[in-house]
């Protein structure tokens, strides 16, 4: 009597992806405690090979690099500036796109956008969803006033139904939302885990290479502000963007991360309104349009995004602490950096601000990243640690070293253009960027070379 085999399970991390054979309560790669979920193990075919997931692709033989066609990437714009922007000029055919940003921030308004304007250059769009109703979408499409009649719309989870109506449409561009929410029928485990995730890609991957189907994946962010799902996802696909933003704020920023056919670390900036997103053409004024003047504690920041530069204002308020441990608040600023520069002040420029409570924020809801602001920073928590504002008609920029000397930053030349195309008449930069520029009429280059230095010619 034959006894009945019991399907072979797994143990599968949902955050790092790792596989185990028993169960842990925190997960031996990633640390991560209670990630470990119980999934049922693939069965494998006998005689099938590992590339059966990516046969829309076709095989190939090798060939000469030299040989090999198609080094001019086509490029399709979509027809929202700041978006083909990011993608570098516009969409490329087969290209598999992630995009990632907190619950409520966009996301399926900017894509549905997207799709409107693709469509309506005579090219058919396929929006699958499978968080909302059809209903409900159609909703989102009248109020972002979307008129295209080749954008095509599908409620659906299972791939496989996905496919089907793919080969059959034969759309321009795919448009998931969510990655999260589909499931293929040859994984038992439930949609959104890891097995999915990876099984669900790989078949969209194939699917957009093959026939040359430009695709959009919406993704889930985690607490941390991550691409929810196994780490993987973003090594699979050409681009992955991010969309952020602050409560509260009317401002969006759309940011490359990762783009196999453009840079890195371009933005798009973006206003959202009640009749969907606005472009926002020169995002310097908007961040300045509610500057106060004659205050301490502001300083403008020449930052660079990508290829663009951007001013921002950088806010700071020092108070003398009424607890034991002084408070250190930054919004839009790295901490650990922001500690850093207050040592920097302290021992070099010998500002008594550590026993102070520190408060630090970037106007907008922006983040900056670049360590050129670090001068912005020092010169604002400054001008409030002493109570004298900076001239408002000035500009700050500079990397700070440990030893509180300026060291030179990428794209002077063009921070300084904004500066004056915005009406500043002085820039405080690095000596080094001074020595490189020439002169700029209307505006007053100072270059410094120590904190102390920097101080100096901005109180």
């Amino acid at each position: 009597m034959s006894k009945t085999k019991k399907p072979r399970t797994r143990f599968i991390c949902q955050q790092c992806a790792q596989e185990s054979q028993k169960w842990f309560g925190r997960c031996p790669s990633c640390q991560a405690w209670g990630t470990l979920v119980e999934e049922s193990a693939p069965a494998v075919t006998p005689g099938a090979g590992g590339g059966a997931a990516f046969g829309a692709i076709g095989a190939s033989r090798p060939q000469r690099m030299i040989d090999v066609k198609g080094a001019d990437v086509p490029r399709a714009p979509i027809g929202i500036s700041e978006l083909d922007r990011v993608l570098g000029g516009g969409l490329v055919p087969g290209s598999l796109i992630l995009v990632g940003g907190d619950p409520g921030i966009g996301k399926s308004t900017l894509l549905l956008q997207a799709a409107d304007h693709i469509a309506r250059q005579g090219q058919p769009v396929l929006y699958v969803t499978g968080e909302e109703s059809a209903r409900q979408t159609r909703m989102r499409f009248d109020r972002v006033n979307a008129t295209a009649e080749a954008l095509w719309l599908m409620a659906e989870t299972a791939l496989e139904r996905i496919e089907a109506e793919v080969e059959t449409l034969n759309p321009a561009v795919l448009i998931i939302d969510s990655i999260q929410t589909l499931f293929t029928q040859g994984i038992e485990s439930a949609p959104g885990s890891v097995s999915q995730l990876r099984a669900v890609t790989a078949r969209l991957m194939a699917l957009a290479k093959g026939r040359e189907i430009a695709t959009f994946l919406v993704g889930h962010v985690t607490k941390d502000g991550a691409i929810a799902g196994p780490r993987v996802l973003e090594h699979m696909v050409d681009t992955v963007l991010y969309f952020e933003g602050q409560r509260g704020h009317a401002f969006r920023v759309l940011r490359a991360v990762k783009n196999r056919f453009g840079s890195t670390d371009e933005i798009g900036a973006f206003e959202m309104q009640g009749s969907g997103l606005a472009e926002v053409t020169n995002p310097s004024a908007l961040f300045l349009a509610e500057r106060a003047h004659n205050t301490s504690g502001s300083v403008v920041a020449g930052s660079f995004e990508g290829t663009r530069p951007l001013l921002v204002e950088v806010q700071a308020l020092v108070s003398p602490s009424v607890y034991g441990t002084p408070r250190r608040t930054t919004i839009g600023v790295d901490s650990n950096r922001v500690a850093l520069l207050l040592a920097v002040l302290e021992k070099k420029a010998g500002l008594d601000i550590a026993g102070s409570d520190v408060f630090l924020n970037v106007a907008g809801g922006l983040r900056l990243d670049e360590p050129a602001v670090d001068l912005a920073v020092v010169a604002a928590l400054a001008s409030s640690h002493i109570d004298r504002p900076v001239d408002a008609r000035t500009v700050v920029f500079g990397e700070v070293g440990l030893g509180g000397e300026i060291r030179a930053v990428v794209g002077a030349q063009a921070r300084v253009a904004e500066a004056r195309q915005l009406g500043f008449e002085r820039v405080v930069l690095p000596a080094n960027d001074r020595a490189q520029l020439t002169e700029t009429e209307g505006v007053q280059l100072i270059g410094v070379r120590h904190v102390g230095e920097a101080l100096d010619a901005l109180f």
